[in-house]
């Protein structure tokens, strides 16, 4: 299973990279490129919502069939450390699940916000050419 975190966690990066290039000032002209890499990188990176909801489960499925210590002497202290060991895996795993999904989020919005502003700025430099 570590090889869907090693994929999940290189996705999140690729988005996060993206979303850097994209929202940095001063590089315009790096930007019109990023935006028609983004744009057709963003459908096959929709694949993460559904490899993310599968992860989820899997957490999920760990936490129902984990091993539970009734009493104080019930586990031995290595099953005990085992077991908060996979505590904070899940807690982890969590959360880079919701930095992925959020950094996908983001990226499409961005995304869209900087097509329709240079979208909206040919039509004002469309105008002032149509006006002088």
């Amino acid at each position: 299973m570590a090889l869907e975190w090693v994929v999940l966690g290189y996705a999140a990066g690729a988005e996060a990279i993206m979303l850097l290039l994209l929202t940095l000032p001063g590089l315009d002209g790096l930007r019109r490129g990023m935006i028609s890499v983004v744009r057709s990188a963003l459908k096959p990176m929709m694949s993460v919502v559904p490899f993310c909801l599968f992860l989820l489960m899997d957490i999920y499925w760990k936490y129902e069939t984990r091993p539970t210590c009734g009493d104080e002497h019930a586990c031995t202290p290595s099953e005990h450390l085992r077991h908060q060991k996979s505590i904070m895996k899940s807690q982890r795993n969590a959360l880079l699940i919701a930095a992925a999904l959020l950094l996908y989020w983001i990226l499409f919005s961005v995304t869209s916000l900087v097509v329709r502003i240079d979208q909206l700025q040919q039509c004002v430099s469309k105008l002032k050419k149509r006006d002088d």
